[in-house]
Parts: structure tokens; sequence; C-alpha cells
């Protein structure tokens, strides 16, 4: 009894010490056997055959062990979990090769309450018969379990219930445990050495901050650039809008009309002037583009000078314009007439593309519903033809899958008759690879004792190497030299001086470079401002030069709209016709599609609708028609007064 008490101590804490993340059930049962040496070959035999039983069946001791600790035994300790797993695999797996009589003196050897609720909850036949059977079933096949472990455990249980019976009298019959005292702990003081008293620490010094400087007034009022900027804007427009009225009113004075080929005539300023009388004209009422907001524009310098470069050339071409025209050039009303027909030609040719345009995308639009809903049929041949497809797939698979499993079931066959002459390799395994660790420790063992003796080597030299060099440190060493900053080294060298006489010629220099960056100082601001007045004036011009340009520019949208207004009539191109007859007959054919397929049209658009499009597209056009009648009454009067503009 004391012989399997042991064998099953040893078996638990060789258990203990297995770990499955780490270790590897083969090497494990390698080492434990070299451990095993001292004992004899009958109990060696015994402890590894337990141990390479728990290890191969762990999975399946494990579901019990765990179940066990949650339903029956929450009142254990988890250190007898090793314990637990031993009993269950003898009660399982060794219990018919054992025997009985053997299997009761190895439970007596153990703790007798623990042993107790264990294989009361093992075999009780309600836990058997059910989640114990079905959770090994998950591992391997049902027919093995229920013929291999379920039914001889069913088998034994009568008797196994005798047993827990005889080992419940002697739990009932054991005598109270006697109290014993307890040993009070008695504190002792501790013998600590007293504090000092700690130091008064010296205040720091409070920094004197600076005084900060108040916010300046112009933080909180408006900049004077802004308001300067709004005056000259104002003066600026208010002098154009009178310039603007005075040229119109006026009669053109500065040139003559005349026919192409007859040579100048240089007259007195009276024959210059025009033979018809002046016409008093309504100033035309502008329009100015502006942004919303009136906040100014900042330019950088380069900006100012390239724009006021660029008017000052305008200003100078329209100069030379005007010289050429008081000499007598040619008048290119003509040419100005040619050219305006042939932009409106140009411009008609460009709607009857762009409506070209316009159509042929609405036939390809036509022409895509009709290819789409052809794809759709295809698609639908071809699903129909993937289903029959998978369904034929599917049927093979199926066939397959039962072949697979027959062959599987062959296999497991197989591999149980395998397992049976598993042992007899084990064994023989082990005693060749005890024979393999018994030479590595031996020369393990050499190596150790050649490595201590290099360590002891180096350690005896270390310990020379420290002595002589606290014995250097020990020597006393000259500290401290006095310096004199009046002295001159004295080294023979050109320019040689003293420290003292090189701070004050330092301090001499600093003073010569600080007069000369004053001065430069001065120069930089004063070229500042010479550059800042050239820049104001330079703004002012380019206002002036805005404002006209902004009028000129107004007068030419206001033509430039009247004429895209009387552009704007509906053309009847062949090429347009041609388009609008195919695009009616693909929407005939995709609505025939669509009654064929019950597929509901698109809700036309409601004819009120449709009659408010056409009374305001017929009235835009009259209003674009009058203001190209008015533009072209102005014309001839406008272009005088625009260029005067320019010049200023």
């Amino acid at each position: 009894m004391a012989y399997y008490g042991k064998c099953i101590e040893t078996v638990i804490k060789l258990l203990d010490q297995f770990k499955p993340e780490k270790d590897s059930p083969e090497q494990f049962l390698e080492a434990a056997a070299t451990s095993l040496q001292t004992l004899s070959p009958q109990e060696q035999a015994f402890i590894m055959e337990v141990l390479s039983g728990c290890l191969e069946y762990r999975k399946l001791l494990s579901i019990v062990v765990d179940a066990f600790y949650v339903r029956d035994g929450r009142l254990c300790l988890w250190a007898d979990y090793s314990l637990f797993e031993v009993i269950c695999y003898l009660a399982t797996f060794q219990l018919e090769e054992l025997g009985f009589q053997l299997f009761c003196s190895i439970v007596k050897s153990q703790p007798v309450h623990k042993v107790r609720k264990f294989l009361g909850f093992l075999f009780n036949p309600l836990n058997l018969g059910s989640w114990i059977k079905d959770e090994w079933s998950l591992i391997y096949e049902t027919t093995h379990v229920k013929e291999q472990w379920i039914d001889p455990l069913m088998r034994w249980q009568p008797e196994v219930q005798e047993l827990l019976n005889q080992l419940q009298g002697p739990l009932t019959n054991q005598p109270p445990l006697p109290k014993t005292k307890a040993k009070v702990t008695e504190p002792k003081e501790f013998n600590l050495t007293a504090p000092r008293p700690r130091a008064i620490p010296v205040p720091e010094p409070v920094p004197v901050v600076a005084k900060t400087r108040p916010v300046p007034r112009s933080t909180y009022q408006p900049p004077k650039e802004q308001r300067l900027l709004e005056t000259t804007k104002r003066y600026n427009r208010r002098k154009a809008e009178e310039l603007l009225l005075r040229a119109s009113v006026e009669e053109m004075r500065c040139a003559r009309p005349r026919p192409q080929g007859e040579p100048p005539v240089e007259d007195s300023k009276e024959k210059l002037r025009l033979r018809f009388p002046p016409r008093i004209l309504k100033a035309p009422k502008l329009t100015f583009y502006r942004p919303n907001d009136d906040s100014p524009v900042k330019l950088n310098t380069a900006a100012i000078l390239r724009e006021g470069a660029l008017y000052q050339r305008q200003v100078e071409r329209e100069l030379q314009r005007l010289d050429k025209l008081m000499d007598g050039a040619g008048d290119l009303s003509e040419f100005l007439k040619w050219q305006r027909k042939t932009r409106a030609k140009d411009l008609e040719e460009q709607l009857a593309t762009g409506e070209c345009r316009r159509l042929q995308g609405k036939l390809s639009r036509e022409e895509a519903v009709l290819a789409r809903r052809q794809v759709v049929q295809e698609k639908k041949q071809k699903a129909d033809q993937k289903k029959e497809e998978t369904a034929e797939l599917m049927q093979q698979c199926a066939e397959r899958r039962l072949q697979e499993e027959r062959s599987m079931k062959e296999l497991v066959e197989q591999v149980m008759e395998t397992q049976k002459n598993v042992k007899v390799a084990q064994t023989k395994l082990l005693k060749g690879r005890r024979q393999m660790v018994q030479e590595v420790i031996e020369e393990s063992r050499e190596l150790l004792q050649h490595s201590a003796e290099a360590a002891k080597e180096e350690q005896r030299r270390r310990c020379e190497l420290i002595a002589q060099l606290r014995a250097l440190e020990t020597q006393p060493t000259r500290k401290g030299k006095l310096v004199d900053l009046t002295q001159i080294p004295g080294y023979g060298l050109d320019g040689e001086m003293s420290v003292v006489e090189l701070r004050e010629r330092l301090a001499l220099l600093k003073e010569t470079q600080r007069c000369k960056e004053e001065e430069k100082r001065d120069q930089i601001i004063q070229g500042k401002r010479a550059k800042s007045r050239v820049l104001q004036n330079t703004v002012e011009q380019i206002s002036l030069c805005r404002a006209a340009m902004g009028r000129s520019a107004a007068l030419r949208w206001e033509e430039k709209k009247a004429q895209s207004a009387a552009a704007g009539a509906p053309s009847r191109d062949e090429r347009v016709l041609e388009l609008q007859r195919r695009i009616q007959e693909k929407a005939a054919e995709r609505r025939g599609q669509e009654a064929l397929l019950h597929v509901p049209a698109p809700r036309a658009a409601r004819p009120k609708q449709q009659a408010q499009l056409e009374a305001q597209r017929r009235l835009e056009l009259e209003q674009s028609r009058e203001r190209r009648l008015r533009a072209l009454q102005r014309g001839g009067s406008a272009r005088g007064p625009a260029r005067c503009l320019g010049a200023v």
C-alpha cells in the first residue's frame, strides 16, 4: 500500500512540472526516465506507464476534472488537480489490468475525503450516460467511447459504490483533532537612528519683472489706409462719370472720316471738325461688378510696379493711335463690320455643332438603354445555365463526401490497430535515449570544469589590474595654477598682447561696428521712404486706369450679351434635323420594348410647365433683340469716349 502511494506521489509531482505550452511529451518522458534511475525497475515501469497515459489522454481527463471543480469540488484545492487526473486515468483505462483489489489499495493510500468525493462524481450513472459520453464523443468515435470506456465504468459502478461506503466509515469515526494553543507574535520596537534637524533653506531672490507696454490705441481703431482708399475711390468715380458725360455730349474732335486712299489734308483747326451738328445723347447706364466686401486689396511692391508699367504702355499705345488719327489715318469701320459678320457666322456654326453634339448624346443614350436591356436578357440566360451547373456540382460533392467518410472510417480502424504496438516501440526508444543523455551529461561536466578554471584565471588577472590602478590613484597630483591677465605670454609672436588689452581692443571694435550699423540703417530708411513715395504715385495712377477700364469693360459686356442673345435663335441645320429624326425612331423602339416588358415609361412633363417655359424663352429673345439695337445705335458715339478714358 505504501509502495503504490509513493509511486502515485511521484507521478503527481512530475505532472505538476509538465507545462504543455513549452514542453513536448516525448522530451518530458525522457527527462523523467533519467530522474527515476535510482528506483527499482518495477517502480520505474509503473510510474512511466501511468505518466505516459496521463499525457496521452490529457484532453479526456481535463474534461472530467474541470467539471468536478465546477460542480462538486468547489471547496477542493487546485493543487490536487494532478491527483484527480491520476485517479481518473487509473479508473478509466487501468482498472481491468490492475484489478479491483489493487485499485482499492491505491485509493486508500491517498487522502480519503478527496478521493471519495471525486470517485462519487466520476462513477455517477447520470454523469457517465449524459455529458461525459457527449464530451468524449467530440474527440473520439462514439462507438469506441461507449464500448471501451463508458460500459466498463458502468459495470464497475456497484463495486465502487461499496468502496465508497467503506471509505465513509473512517470519516465518521475519525476523532476530532486536539486544539493547541497558538503562539502569539510579540512585536518589538525598531532600533532606528534619530534624524538630524532639517536646515532652514535660503530664500530665493524675488525676480524683477519688466514693465509691460500698454496696448496702442490704433488696435481698436480702423486703419487710415482704408478711409483714404474709400475717399480716393469716390473722388475718382465722380471724376470719371463727369468725363463720360462730357465726352458723350460733345461731338468728336479727334479724327475726321475720309475715304480710303485719299491723302491727309492739313488745314486749320476749324476744318478738322465734323460737318454735322452735335447730338445730345443720354449717358448710358453703366453696371460695375464689385465684390461684396469693401476691404482694400494690399499689393506688394513688385505687383504695383508691374501693373503701373502695364498701364503706362497702354497709355503710350493709345496716344500713338490718336496721333495717327490726327495725321489722317484710315477708318476701320468697314473692316469691323465685315469682322462682325464673320464672327456671327462662326457663332451660328458653333451653335449648330453644339446642338449636334447634344442630339448625338441623346441618341447615344437611347442606344445605350437598348443595349443595356439586351445585356440584361443575356445575363438572365447565363444565370439559368449557372444554376443548373451548380446543382450538378452539389450532387457530385455529396457523392464525394460520402466516399471520404467511408475512407476516414477505414483509416481510423487502421490507426486503432497500430496503437496497440506503440508501447513496445516506446520502451526501446527510451533505452536508446537514456544512453545518449548520460553521454551528454558527462561532456557538459567536463566543459563546466574547463570554464570554471578559465573564470578563476580571469578573476585573478582583474584583481591585479585593480590593485595597480588604486596604487596610481593614491599618488599626489599638483592642482591649480595662478594666472595674471595683465602679463604678456612672451611666445615671440607678432601682435602679442595680454588678456586685458585684448578685451579693451574688442570693446573699441564693437563701438566702431555699431556706428557703421547706425549709418547704414539711416541710409536704408531714407531709401525706403523714397521708394514708398514712388509706389504711392504709381498706386494713384493704377486706381485711375482701373476705373476707366472697368467702365469700358462694362460697355463691352453689354454688347456681348446683346450679340449672344440675338444669336440664340434655334437653327435649322440638316445635321440637326437628321439627328432629331433618328432620336425619335430610337425612342419609339424603346417605348415598344417597354410595352412588351411591362415597364412603366417615365412621366412626361406637364403641358402647363412647357407653355411657361416657351413664354419665358420668347420674352428673353425679345429683350435681347432690344438690347442689341440699343448697343448698335450708341456704338459709334460710345467708342470715342471709351478710348479717351483709356488715355486718361
